[in-house]
């Protein structure tokens, strides 16, 4: 079985058969105490619960835009992921278990995950806390009028901040407009631009 797929050279693709295994998987929480931002994720999906890796999925745009943003000196592979920490940076998700859409989630799912996030951002206190997906944050928190951006309320006492899907099905972003997204919200951290000169 392929456990470790990716679509980078040296990482093989998981099959069909270990996509469909991953079904309502978790992948842990790459966490430390005190980082800069963590990104919150809807859910794995069943590329990333196959691999054990956020944003695995090829065509998920999330490595390049944190990269296009400035939080990465390069374009990271998801197998990189705990190379994040060290950068002050985290990844987490609302829901925990794996799905093959995020539109597979209830409400329900939603709203006890925020309670687990809330619970979580208590215990490791990010200053920010960045929600990958609005639709996600307005179920979760019930905010329905929530926008991209800055939010009024906190978290726990970290930040909120809500930023585009990075899924390759969401064509309102173009590499370039969620690249600026992310950009926006480093430039609010005050996170230097780690890209090279």
């Amino acid at each position: 079985m392929a456990r470790r797929g990716g679509a980078a050279a040296g990482h093989p693709r998981p099959t069909r058969a270990d996509l469909a295994a991953a079904t309502d998987r978790t992948i842990p929480d790459v966490l430390a105490p005190g980082l800069a931002v963590l990104f919150v994720g809807i859910n794995p999906g069943l590329w990333s619960a196959a691999t054990g890796w956020h944003f695995a999925r090829p065509g998920n745009r999330f490595w390049p835009a944190l990269h296009v943003g400035g939080f990465t000196p390069r374009l990271l592979h998801p197998s990189e992921q705990e190379a994040l920490p060290a950068l002050g940076l985290g990844i987490t998700n609302m829901a925990a278990r794996a799905s093959a859409r995020a539109d597979e989630l209830s409400a329900d799912e939603l709203l006890d995950g925020a309670a687990i996030l809330t619970d979580k951002v208590a215990r490791y206190r990010p200053r920010w806390v960045a929600v990958v997906g609005v639709t996600a944050y307005r179920i979760g928190f019930g905010r329905p009028k929530a926008a991209f951006g800055p939010q009024p309320e906190s978290l726990a006492g970290a930040r909120l901040w809500v930023l585009p899907n990075p899924s390759g099905l969401n064509a309102h972003f173009t590499p370039v407009t969620l690249g600026a997204a992310f950009a926006e919200l480093r430039v609010a951290t005050g996170l230097p631009d780690r890209r090279p000169t």
